[in-house]
Order: structure tokens, then C-alpha cells, then sequence
């Protein structure tokens, strides 16, 4: 047998393992470059594990390679420490990406790095000493000296470390989750101790390590779970109603809303998580929670491997009581089961979003063919609303231009008025702002509406202008969604001039601005269209977000005080006199105050009382079509 031969022989190994395993590392980093990755910190540890692997098995192949070539030497003990060195880079990695992906706290974390640190550079110097002591006893191109006791014990101590810390956090993280990685550790001991007794070589070492990421990539990377709650994200759902549809299985689904984690980037605190992971395993036999939005969460199950689910309901809904009697935090609670039209249109979020709108807040509801209906009703707008945005028609006859006269005090006249929008839809008739509004807002077309009925409006202004009508203006309620859009200023300010009336007939009315980056684009854009005549008002004053110091800080025109000051006011004295004090004083700083909701004569007496310099409301007028503004306004040739 020739020397070399008897060197690979005498190895017992073969490149097959660590080249498949080079091989599944690129396609998963192919698949990582292709598609949408969360880039946390966890996310770039496991990064880190890919390319260590890909080095590890290269290293191998070379070592073992030059061996059956050479026998041992310098170069042949440095590649076999390099590559042990790189394999518990792997391991130590492992320690750290557990430590993040369990968010474990920064103290016990550098507890952990610094124990798998300190093992790392012990078992690495150990092996270098073992290897270069193996060299001097055999000398160069003898058989390589083995070192497996040393490998076997920096393994097990390793693979202790992990075992350790998963059991320590298993508390954060959900059981499949962790029995996932539990399960793919245990292969590879199995492997490695098969590989051991059978050959004694290293032709599958590196693939042992491989096992894990897998299990990682698939579990934590390309699988929605998420690690601390078990929950799926709303890509999962799609997918499970498009499974369970085509075969016809039922299911039950409980939908829990908690509107205060519903905003842009608040998250649920670990008490919220750790109630999520206990119900999604104690109640229902194959349950799946989903994560539809921050704040809403669906928990699904299979009816017939629950068919005491009536009973199961009731036992977790008498735990969520228990709990929020704790926690306190509001909620609402769907309860329902597989309906075909929802599922065949994959829409459960959306009707979930829609029933929630209408529900009061701390209730549970059943769904009812009633809520199918609606739903119903609710898609057909919203297919019409996407055919007027794409159309962009700004005389659409779909929208409606009502109005609502405004009454002057100081003059005793009409001379202003709000537009308000309906839809004439050929299915429902007259649809209210409360049934589409919500959805032009939620799917992008808040601002085709402004345009058209800012454009109806203003040809309107110009008409009832050329018959000789005194109108000094009307406003139009703008969404503060709508001046995120760059062109906003721009779009407003076209149409006005297009139609040929001057800017100061036209008013716009906004809400206030609830955040710093809201404000300071609102002041923005009211500072460029107030250059162009355009008046402004604050509309809702009172309703929750009042902010002084905001509110004199930008240029609004009229301040409109919402009906519930109205209410307020009339029900006690202390309410009044504080009602009263604030619109004395935004009379005294030159701001008009318009009360809306004015409804009878005792509403008009105590806003009069208050400094008012409109009124508006049903005492006056309801909602009328804004060709009928004509009615309540004098001719110019009378007005004083």
C-alpha cells in the first residue's frame, strides 16, 4: 500500500461530511440574501456561527488532506488546531446567541461570556500543548497523534454551557421552541458518538455542529414563532386558514385586542408574555396564538380535537378575569368560529379590525351573521374607495358634499359652514364618514377624498360667489395622516387656485398633533398654506390631547370646542367655570371660539355665556347637501 494511502487509511476520514456541510451553509446564506430578515442582534450572532462552520470544515478537509500526504508536521497540528479553535468559536457562539435571543439580562450575560471566554482559551491552549507534544514525541511524517480526549472534554463542557442556560431561561422561551433546539443538540451527540465508535476520525465533526443552526435558522429565522411568547406573526395565519380552508376543517379563534400595546413600537411586558405562553399551551389541545399587530392577538384551534371547546372557553376566559383584575389593562375579547366567506378571502384580520372599531372597551363578543354582514358592506367600500382613489376623478359622483351652517354671533348671520363628506354607493346608498372614513385612512385613500371634496367645495364657494351670495368661508377636515405626503401643500393649493377663488375662502380643520415629529410637521404645513390665504382651525379642542403651550404656538385661526365641553359645562358649575375660563382666554389672545354640538336654546344661552363667537350644531341646522347652503345665507347686497 503506497505511504500516502496508508495515511488517509490510518485518518479514517473522508471530505464528504464537511464539503455537504459547506454546501448547506451557502444555500442558507443564499436564502438569508434573497429574503427579508430581521436584523437583530441575535440574527448577527447567528451570522457569525455560518461562516465559522464554512471555515471549520475547509480547515478539516485541508488538515486530514495533507496528512495522508505528508504524515505529521508543523503545518498539518496547526491547521487541527485552527479548525478545533474555530469549531468552539462555534460554541461560544451558541452561548451568545442564546444570551440574546432570550434577552437575558446584561449581568447574568456577561456572566455566561465570560465563563464560555475563559473555557474557550483553556481548551484551545490545551490542544495546542497536546498537539506540538504529539509532534516532538512522533516527529515530522509520523502517524498523527490524536487528541480526542481533549476535543471530547471541551465538547461535553460546552454542550453543558448551553444545556445549562437553555434550562435556566426556559421560563422565557416557548417548549417547542426549546425542544426544538433541545432535540437538534441531541443528534448531534448521538452523531458524534457514533462517529467515535465506529471510526475514531473527524470525517462528521463539523456537520454535528451544523445540526443546531439548522434547527435555528428554521425555528428562529425562516419560522414565524416568535421565542419568548410561541405566538406567529400574520404571514402564519394566511397561510394556516389557506390550509384548513382547502381541506375543510373548522376552527375556533379568540381574538384578544389591548388597545394600550396597540401603538408603533410598544411591546408587551414579560408579565403579558409569560400569560401568552401559559395560554397557549394549558387550554386547547393543538392551539396556535398569532401576533396580528402590537396588541392584538389570535389564539386558533382545530374544533374537533377540542369538542368540549365551550368549556375550555369558559375556563380561560375565568383565568384572563382573574389576570386583569391584576393588570388592569383594557380589552376586548372575539370569540368565533371558521366562517367559509372570511376564510375562502383570507380576511380575518381585517374583520376582526372591523368588529373591534364598534365594540366597547373591557366586553367579549360572539361573532353573529350580523358582524358577516357588516363585513360585507365594509369590503364593498372599501373596493369602491380603491376605485375612486386609482380613477382619481375629483368631480367622482360617488362623494357627497353635505354642510352644516355656522352662525356668526357677533353679525347674527350665516356666513360660514362646514363640509362634510358622504358616499353614494350603488349597492348601500348613502354611506356616513363612520363607515368609510376608518378605511380610507387604514388603506392609503384619506387624501383622494380631501382632494375631491376640497375641489366640490371650492367650485361650490365659486358659484355661490358669481350668484351673489355672501359666504366668507368653508372648512374641510383633513386627516393628519395626509400631511406626511410631500405633496400635500401642493395638491391643496392647485386646486384652490384652479377653481378661482381666493385662498382665505377656503378653511381647513385638524386635530392636534399627538406626538413632537406630528407637531412640528403640522406647523410646517400650516405656516406654507397660511402664505396662500388659507385659514385654519383646531378641531376636537378638549377631547383628550390639548396641549396650551402647542396650540399658541401655531397659527390656528379658530379653535373649535368639541360638543362633550358643551356637555360638561351644562352638567355642573365647576365644569362650566373651567370651560368658560379657557375660551375667555383664547377670546382675550385673539383666537375665535366655534362650539360645536349646539342642540337646543340652553346649549346656545351658556356658550354665549362663554365668550362663543360661533355656533354650530342641530339647534341651527343638521347636516344638509351643500346646495342647499343657499337657504341659510343673505345675499351680499344685504349683508352689513
Amino acid at each position: 500500500m503506497p505511504e500516502a494511502e496508508s495515511h488517509l487509511t490510518l485518518n479514517n476520514y473522508t471530505p464528504v461530511g464537511d464539503l455537504v456541510t459547506v454546501a448547506i451553509c451557502l444555500v442558507m446564506l443564499l436564502l438569508i440574501a434573497f429574503s427579508y430578515t430581521r436584523k437583530t442582534p441575535a440574527f448577527r450572532v447567528f451570522m457569525a456561527i455560518i461562516p465559522c462552520l464554512v471555515l471549520s470544515a475547509l480547515l478539516n478537509v485541508s488538515c486530514n488532506m495533507i496528512a495522508a500526504s505528508t504524515g505529521a508536521s508543523v503545518l498539518v497540528y496547526t491547521l487541527r488546531c485552527l479548525f478545533h479553535a474555530v469549531l468552539f468559536s462555534v460554541f461560544f457562539l451558541f452561548t451568545l446567541y442564546i444570551a440574546k435571543v432570550t434577552r437575558l439580562e446584561k449581568n447574568a450575560a456577561r456572566t455566561v461570556l465570560f465563563i464560555s471566554s475563559f473555557l474557550w482559551v483553556g481548551i484551545v491552549t490545551a490542544d495546542v500543548i497536546a498537539s506540538f507534544r504529539s509532534l516532538a514525541e512522533t516527529g515530522p511524517g509520523g502517524k498523527l497523534g490524536s487528541s480526542g480526549l481533549i476535543f471530547a472534554l471541551g465538547h461535553l463542557l460546552f454542550t453543558s454551557i448551553c444545556i445549562i442556560l437553555l434550562t435556566t431561561v426556559r421560563h422565557r422561551l416557548y417548549k417547542r421552541v426549546m425542544f426544538g433546539f433541545y432535540t437538534s443538540v441531541a443528534f448531534s451527540i448521538i452523531v458524534l458518538l457514533m462517529q467515535g465508535a465506529l471510526s475514531g476520525g473527524s470525517s462528521f465533526t463539523v456537520s454535528t455542529f451544523l445540526f443546531p443552526v439548522v434547527a435555528m435558522f428554521y425555528i428562529m429565522h425562516a419560522n414565524p414563532y416568535d421565542a419568548e411568547t410561541g405566538t406567529i406573526d400574520a404571514s402564519g395565519l394566511a397561510d394556516v386558514v389557506r390550509y384548513y380552508y382547502e381541506k375543510k376543517k373548522s376552527f375556533i379563534f379568540l381574538s384578544l385586542y389591548l388597545p394600550v400595546f396597540s401603538g408603533e413600537g410598544k411591546e408587551m411586558p414579560e408579565s403579558i408574555r409569560a400569560l401568552i405562553r401559559k395560554f397557549a399551551v394549558e387550554f386547547f389541545r393543538g392551539a396556535l396564538i398569532f401576533q396580528l399587530s402590537n396588541g392584538h392577538l389570535l389564539l386558533l384551534f382545530r374544533k374537533n380535537r377540542n369538542p368540549d371547546f365551550e368549556h375550555r372557553i369558559g375556563k380561560i376566559l375565568s383565568a384572563f378575569k382573574d389576570y386583569h383584575r391584576v393588570y388592569q389593562y383594557d380589552y376586548k375579547i372575539i370569540i368565533g368560529e371558521s366562517i367559509d366567506q372570511i376564510s375562502k378571502k383570507n380576511e380575518y384580520t381585517s374583520f376582526l379590525r372591523n368588529i373591534h372599531r364598534k365594540m366597547p372597551i373591557n366586553t367579549i363578543h360572539r361573532i353573529s351573521p350580523d358582524d358577516i354582514v357588516g363585513f360585507e358592506h365594509s369590503d364593498y367600500i372599501l373596493s369602491q374607495l380603491e376605485d375612486i382613489h386609482n380613477r382619481h376623478n375629483l368631480s367622482d359622483k360617488r362623494i357627497l358634499v353635505y354642510c352644516q351652517p355656522v352662525y356668526n354671533v357677533r353679525t347674527g348671520r350665516y356666513d360660514t359652514a362646514e363640509a362634510l363628506m358622504r358616499m353614494q354607493l350603488e349597492e348601500l346608498g348613502i354611506v356616513f364618514p363612520d363607515q368609510f372614513i376608518y378605511l380610507a385612512e387604514d388603506n392609503g385613500y384619506i387624501h383622494t377624498l380631501t382632494e375631491i371634496i376640497l375641489h366640490k367645495t371650492c367650485e361650490e364657494i365659486r358659484r355661490l360667489n358669481n350668484e351673489g351670495y355672501s359666504i366668507s368661508r368653508i372648512s374641510v377636515n383633513v386627516s393628519m395622516l395626509e400631511l406626511k405626503n410631500d405633496r400635500f401643500c401642493e395638491d391643496i393649493s392647485n386646486i384652490i387656485s384652479d377653481s378661482g377663488i381666493p385662498g382665505d375662502k377656503v378653511a381647513i380643520e385638524l386635530t392636534e398633533s399627538q406626538n413632537e415629529s406630528e407637531f412640528d410637521t403640522m406647523k410646517s404645513k400650516i405656516t406654507e398654506l397660511k402664505d396662500k390665504g388659507i385659514k385654519f382651525y383646531l378641531d376636537d379642542f378638549g377631547t383628550g390631547y390639548s396641549n396650551m403651550e402647542r396650540i399658541i404656538e401655531l397659527p390656528f385661526d379658530i379653535i373649535k370646542f368639541d360638543r362633550s365641553l358643551v356637555v360638561a359645562s351644562s352638567s355642573n358649575q365647576r365644569s362650566e367655570k373651567i370651560v368658560h375660563n379657557m375660551a375667555s382666554l383664547f377670546s382675550d389672545l385673539n383666537y375665535p371660539v366655534l362650539f360645536e354640538g349646539v342642540e337646543n336654546e340652553t346649549d346656545e344661552t351658556l356658550c354665549r355665556n362663554m365668550s362663543a363667537s360661533y355656533l354650530q350644531g342641530y339647534k341651527f341646522s343638521r347636516p344638509i347637501p351643500i346646495a342647499d347652503l343657499r337657504r341659510f345665507l343673505d345675499r351680499k347686497d344685504k349683508a352689513v
